[in-house]
């Protein structure tokens, strides 16, 4: 299984970057996966207030949410979400978040 370092920890991840185990996750592991995405910043109380309802909603559902959900419960749209996380959603800030990727979500 490939692994990342992130703030000199190693952690599990899949192919495609998400983290594989989800106890692990803290808010270091997100704002270190952050600088790896290219936000290069300090993570402001709107990236911690996704992430958090990320995190909330899959230990609720055992699944993250869709991008509609998402934007509706949050008062977003896609493109504050874009300017907050570059790389997206699925991309970006459910793998900070220390989500599993959904199955339904394309990574390309």
């Amino acid at each position: 299984m490939p692994q990342i370092e992130l703030a000199g920890k190693t952690y599990e991840v899949d192919e495609d970057g998400f983290l594989q185990e989800l106890d692990k996750w803290s808010e270091e592991f997100a704002q270190a996966y952050a600088y790896t995405l290219d936000i290069e910043c300090t993570l402001t109380e709107q990236h911690w207030k996704i992430i958090n309802y990320l995190r909330n909603y899959f230990q609720q559902f055992g699944i993250p949410p869709m991008a509609g959900r998402v934007f509706k419960d949050n008062g977003i749209d896609r493109k504050k979400l874009s300017e907050l996380f570059p790389t997206g959603l699925a991309k970006g800030a459910c793998k900070m978040a220390g989500l599993s990727q959904p199955p339904w979500w394309v990574l390309g």
